[in-house]
């Protein structure tokens, strides 16, 4: 298992349709930086993460990884995950230009290509390296239908498609200029939906404290399951008065890259839904620590689905906080194993690995160069 070569690759993969936006983004690709680790004995980890697909800045990820992190992985035993984890995360200079954004993306996606060569090593699909405890599956809700750029009607449409698919439930995107129209879009998909399903909704940090709690109060006539990112993503205080004056829930994480960062969130009882991305907070040894916080204090996780649900369907399915997984197809088939959803449940995969080896198809027909 010695690391004998680290090579890096950059896809930029087309999301559903022609492009999809929330309250803050519009993007008609979704970017997945990534390594392969090359081990004497032949076997080849894959990690990767995953961005809007701003090449200049893909780059920047690729080159930390290959420039950086790189040199420190050469020669070293593959096995040692934890160790090396800990190399990368405390190397001095890195830690001097950021301890989240580029080199924490950049160190997650080292850290999952280390766990994808330590599972496939044991002749092991990760859940069940790690222990896993739901060998049945574990629920899955679909976003992807959602999208603010999409009409009412579309929503409801794609909503109620997914409720007959047998998904037990559906998110869609707030934070339009006026909130109004925004509750006037769930009015429509709840009455779709019927009230047995979870319904969730994404705000991605677009508005202000009054203009929150002005509108979350007012989905609670909806039952909605829970209110996600509805202030800026680090504002700790906020989200706190927000959680205390309303009845629905607050979800948050996915732009937290750090243990520390969700830990100060779940000390101010800022959080109810703990939504750790494997692919921002440096990867699933840096997860794993934000999962355990979240079983101590009784809170459930709900992983964001930056990768995609290919390596959070793993770590869900091993680490007992974890409640449900975001479905997001637009990568799936750039993967060896791809995700798959029957009945509502992700089933669980087979393959030795984290689910995270790319084909050599999308390598090349999705590869930037």
């Amino acid at each position: 298992m010695k690391i004998t070569k680290i090579e890096t690759f950059l896809l930029h993969v087309p999301v559903t349709g022609s492009q999809i936006a929330d309250s803050a983004h519009r993007i008609t690709h979704w970017g997945v930086p990534g390594v392969i680790l090359h081990t004497a004995g032949g076997l080849r980890g894959y990690g990767y993460t995953g961005t809007h697909a701003h090449t200049a800045l893909d780059r920047l990820i690729t080159d930390c990884i290959a420039q950086t992190y790189g040199p420190l992985l050469e020669g070293e035993d593959a096995q040692d995950v934890q160790r090396l984890w800990r190399k990368l995360c405390h190397f001095p200079p890195a830690q001097w230009v950021g301890r989240s954004g580029i080199t924490q993306l950049a160190l997650a996606a080292v850290d999952i290509a280390l766990w994808d060569l330590k599972a496939k090593a044991a002749g092991l699909p990760l859940w069940k390296l790690l222990g896993g405890c739901r060998p049945g599956g574990i629920e899955a809700y679909n976003t992807d239908g959602g999208w603010l750029n999409l009409t009412t009607a579309q929503v409801v449409e794609n909503c109620r498609r997914f409720v007959g698919e047998g998904y037990p439930g559906v998110k869609i995107k707030v934070g339009s200029p006026n909130p109004n129209d925004d509750l006037r879009r769930i009015e429509a998909v709840r009455a779709a939906i019927g009230p047995d399903v979870k319904f969730m909704v994404d705000a991605n940090g677009k508005w202000d404290l009054p203009t929150a709690l002005n509108t979350a109060r007012k989905f609670e006539d909806y039952d909605i399951y829970w209110f996600e990112e509805p202030l800026w993503y680090d504002d700790v205080e906020g989200h706190a008065a927000l959680a205390r004056a309303t009845r629905t829930p607050v979800a948050l994480g996915e732009q937290l890259y750090s243990l520390d960062a969700f830990a100060a969130f779940v000390r101010a009882g800022a959080v109810h839904f703990v939504q750790a991305d494997v692919t921002r907070v440096g990867g699933i040894t840096e997860w794993w620590q934000v999962a355990d916080l979240a079983l101590a204090h009784h809170l459930p996780v709900a992983p964001h689905a930056g990768d995609m649900g290919q390596v959070h369907l793993h770590t869900a399915l091993a680490h007992p906080a974890c409640t449900m997984v975001e479905f997001i197809p637009w990568i799936r088939h750039c993967f060896e194993e791809p995700i798959v959803v029957k009945d509502g449940l992700f089933v669980p995969p087979q393959q030795p690995g984290a689910g995270s080896t790319v084909t050599a198809g999308a390598l090349q027909e999705f590869g930037i160069r």
